[in-house]
């Protein structure tokens, strides 16, 4: 690791950038890497590695910022520990529960492999595995989103992960202010989660919308395309991992601030003085972080991928039909 080579991204022309990158992680061999040296936050980077060579490959920070970033990028050797967390959890929902029991983020941490993240984590990764081979002897009926539609999965999003944030935002804005006035003076703490409160409502009023004003019609399409055995066009954003990158990027954003509440809250346990509506609120706050653990593994590692795959499969045909580009269109 001392003799591995250091990019330093800063000399490079702005264009050159990534080719430059990228070119260097294709001459890789598995198990050797590189460190980027840059003047900020690379992980736009990390995003298009993914989307074009998948989870090939590890992640890590060596310095973060303020005013320089370093960044190890190692190219994995591909074997069954190789498997990623998300695809996991795609295949076998009840696995989730085992990943939540280890202290392990299966959904904005999908991406990771389990060898990698037993790893960082400092998991027994021989206890891991029994636990989640331990899974096939439940009798837990889980549903296999892995086998529906991309369709299907858009509605079921919608409908219950996006009418859950939508209705339970403002009740958690509404007892998170409150229990900052009236307890701030003596857990201030609860300041800090007021104000993240306000930002991850923000953050994701935000991104629900672009979701469903312009992603999720072009998934949907993508499908009908699919079922009418018709190509697709060129939509007006590139392909859809450009919005897919996005999305995840953002999915990120919310799971930091949902964590740091979680740390601030001590997750999420109210103290022996806390009112009623105290104790709601970091009841509603825990109930909520489920939900969206659940809510970006659907998309990340389920929906997202289908529809990389899907919209590969379809601009390969001939005859592009233009209403696929004119469906992702929608002005806000």
């Amino acid at each position: 690791m001392n003799n591995m080579e250091i990019l330093d991204v800063t000399v490079l022309e702005p264009k050159q950038k990534h080719p430059t990158i990228f070119n260097l992680f294709d001459k890789l061999q598995p198990g050797e890497g590189f460190i980027i040296h840059n003047d900020h936050d690379p992980k736009p980077l990390y995003y298009q590695l993914l989307a074009e060579r998948g989870a090939i490959f590890s992640w890590e920070y060596l310095l973060e910022g303020p005013e320089w970033w370093k960044v190890r990028i190692s190219k994995n050797a591909v074997g069954e520990n190789d498997r990623t967390v998300g695809e996991l959890v795609a295949k076998d929902f009840r696995k989730a529960e085992v990943f939540k029991k280890f202290g392990i983020d299966f959904c904005c941490g999908g991406k990771k492999s389990v060898k990698q993240v037993c790893a960082e984590k400092g998991v027994n990764y021989d206890e891991l595995e029994t636990a989640l081979n331990a899974t096939a002897n439940l009798d837990t009926k889980a549903e296999n989103y892995d086998q529906w539609s991309v369709e299907f999965l858009v509605d079921y999003i919608v409908n219950k992960h996006h009418t859950y944030v939508k209705e339970s935002l403002p009740i958690m804005l509404e007892f998170a202010q409150k229990v900052a006035r009236v307890h701030g003076d003596n857990h201030p703490e609860n300041i800090e989660i007021a104000e993240k409160v306000h930002a991850l409502a923000a953050e994701l009023n935000m991104h629900l919308m672009k979701e469903e004003r312009v992603l999720f019609p072009y998934i949907q399409q993508l499908g009908k395309l699919k079922r009418e055995n018709k190509s697709a066009g060129t939509p007006t954003f590139g392909t859809v991992k450009n919005p897919v990158n996005m999305m995840e990027m953002e999915h990120d954003s919310a799971g930091e601030l949902m964590q740091a509440i979680s740390k601030l809250s001590n997750n999420y346990t109210p103290p022996a003085d806390a009112c009623t509506t105290y104790r709601v609120l970091y009841a509603k706050l825990q109930e909520f972080e489920n939900d969206l653990h659940n809510h970006i593994h659907l998309e990340n590692n389920i929906l997202f991928p289908k529809a990389i795959e899907l919209e590969t499969e379809l601009m390969g045909k001939d005859e592009p039909l233009e209403s696929a580009e004119n469906s992702c269109s929608v002005k806000p």
